[in-house]
């Protein structure tokens, strides 16, 4: 692929935990791999119930096209929209309740 044809690419940064975003990605792999240049972020580690502080598991800063919201604990979730609305960087965070400006949440 030339450099040309890279940088046309979409910039796709996705957050996911514990493997929740597998299969999108893999459909996103299969089907966009010419479109979409992924770059993914994965929490595996065991979470306590509230985050305070969510510096250990999210960038300060983040430079992409576009934001896939996989992740489960809500605390991320929230920073995470709030970090893309302060960048103006549209976020998806599939069938969660996270609002929010450049936030689209849809059922599944």
């Amino acid at each position: 692929m030339s450099e040309s044809d890279e940088n046309r690419r979409q910039h796709v940064l996705i957050f996911q935990q514990n493997g929740s975003g597998k299969q999108k990605i893999a459909g996103l792999e299969k089907y966009g791999k010419d479109k979409f240049r992924l770059e993914i972020v994965d929490i595996d580690d065991v979470l306590p119930p509230v985050l305070d502080d969510t510096s250990d598991y999210l960038p300060a800063d983040i430079c992409c096209d576009l934001v896939l919201d996989f992740l489960k604990h809500s605390d991320l979730s929230t920073d995470l929209a709030a970090l893309c609305a302060g960048k103006n960087i549209p976020m998806i965070a599939s069938g969660k309740k996270t609002v929010g400006r450049g936030i689209v949440t849809p059922p599944t």
